[in-house]
């Protein structure tokens, strides 16, 4: 029998209560996991294609059905304010319906062998297969929504997926794995393997996974793929952001301002990877945004993110929250200025705004993962991007002008995976590749890509197959 490790507490990270326990994985159920994934990957790739669309679209219903429980769970363990996590659980359901749809379009291709001299009588075609049995690590900042990505789109593609939510706040994605199991899912095809980092590990390790997914931080994703690499095994990693918003002269100062409050102060606590984490604002945009900017900050409300009204909830524990602190402290210390907020009160940190902070700041360039908005100048734009571009990371930046020549330049110089003009960088629609280059790992999320990703192609070639 596997042995038995002590289990696990879930904490409400505001109040410190306990919300359940759960079991600390250790190798050997890893290794059963993965017998059991073995036998499961079968019956999913047996499931034509019409079954796996339906049983998705089952899974999305029964969720939908618990939106309001699953939403309330999700907030007293993670942090945020239950009016986000309804939207969190919704975007689930819409996952799960948007790869149902995918399940029935993985499309394989015919391949013209007459572009070959010798070969114009023969036929080429490819399919997709599913890949294999696959790792899905799920962040705890927004748990919900990013399990539907990778387990809804490896199911949709044929295979088995190995699911390890976030210790710090698995409940609601356990409870959905119940709803799984309810839809008829086949034995073994999707199973929950709850504990700490060694899980993610062993699962990167080890031979049975032929993909493994993650969504976490650079660190972690390069701890994922060196372990992934002894068994060349597919990593697919959406990692760290430090996303830049440019405010130019001619842009609307108040809309600019908003897309602050509301995609970064205000917004998953700030801890959201393709949050607004850098503020370049232009010589004559500068005062005016920062005086709307802290007019913005000044109206949220700090508080029990279960409580009608609070805008902000704690981060998903007191060390996070500390390390938010600490970084401030750094930038205040490299000569920024705090202009607002910045208090902390346990896993409660009060949106800040920072100004005059120095573009060489090694804290500004590293990723804050909390409600924190530092501001700096700039005279050229060109100089601002250059300015975004020093950083290790390139998921998502933002523009704001009103000239539209000036925006698709800047955005074609950006050194990211996605441009925002006139709007935050905190947007993540299914249906668009989410990811970016350098340290944000390289990957591509979304409906019409990872699907794709969990598949393989095979080719298949007809000898003479023309007269």
């Amino acid at each position: 029998m596997p042995t038995r490790t002590a289990p696990l507490p879930v904490r409400n990270p505001g109040t410190g209560e306990q919300l359940g326990e759960i079991e600390d994985f250790g190798p050997e159920r890893v290794t059963a996991a993965l017998a059991a994934a073995a036998h499961g990957q079968r019956a999913m790739a047996a499931l034509p294609a019409h079954a796996r669309a339906r049983l998705l679209l089952t899974v999305a219903d029964l969720i939908e059905a618990e939106t309001d429980d699953l939403a309330r769970l999700l907030a007293a363990e993670n942090g945020k304010p239950v009016f986000q996590t309804v939207e969190e659980v919704r975007a689930a359901v819409r996952i799960f319906r948007g790869f149902a749809g995918e399940a029935t379009r993985l499309f394989g291709r015919q391949i013209p062998l007459d572009a070959v001299p010798g070969l114009e009588r023969h036929l080429a075609v490819t399919l997709r297969e599913p890949l294999g049995p696959v790792a899905a690590l799920v962040p705890f900042n927004y748990p919900v929504e990013l399990y539907a990505h990778k387990a809804a789109a490896a199911l949709a593609a044929g295979n088995a997926v190995l699911v390890h939510p976030p210790a710090r706040c698995p409940l609601a994605v356990l409870r959905i794995g119940e709803l799984v199991r309810r839809a008829g899912v086949p034995d073994g095809a999707h199973q929950m393997l709850t504990g700490g980092v060694q899980v993610s590990q062993e699962l990167a390790s080890r031979p049975g996974a032929a993909a493994v997914s993650l969504t976490g931080s650079t660190t972690a994703g390069r701890e994922i793929a060196r372990r992934a690499a002894d068994t060349l095994k597919k990593v697919h990693l959406e990692l760290g952001g430090n996303d830049a918003l440019i405010v130019c002269d001619d842009a609307d100062v108040e809309l600019a301002a908003e897309a602050v409050v509301l995609g970064r102060l205000a917004r998953g606590n700030g801890q959201i990877c393709c949050a607004v984490k850098r503020v370049y604002v232009q010589d004559g945009a500068h005062d005016s945004f920062v005086e709307a900017l802290l007019a913005g900050a000044a109206k949220l409300s700090v508080g029990d993110q279960l409580a009608d009204g609070n805008d902000v909830g704690p981060l998903i524990s007191e060390e996070a929250a500390e390390r938010v602190e600490a970084a401030v402290a750094a930038l205040v210390a490299d000569g920024a200025r705090m202009a607002a907020g910045g208090g902390r009160r346990g896993a409660f940190y009060d949106p800040a705004v920072l100004v005059d902070v120095p573009h060489d700041s090694p804290a500004f360039a590293d990723e804050i993962f909390g409600p924190v908005a530092p501001v700096a100048r700039f005279s050229d734009p060109l100089d601002a991007v250059r300015m975004a571009n020093s950083s290790p990371y390139g998921l998502q930046a933002a523009v704001f002008t009103r000239d539209i020549q000036r925006a698709l330049t800047l955005a074609g110089r950006l050194e990211v995976g996605g441009v925002v003009i006139n709007g935050s960088t905190a947007l993540r629609a299914e249906n668009l590749p989410f990811g970016g280059p350098k340290d944000t790992g390289g990957s591509a999320e979304g409906l019409h890509d990872t699907a794709l990703e969990f598949t393989r192609q095979k080719t298949i070639v007809v000898m003479e197959a023309f007269g």
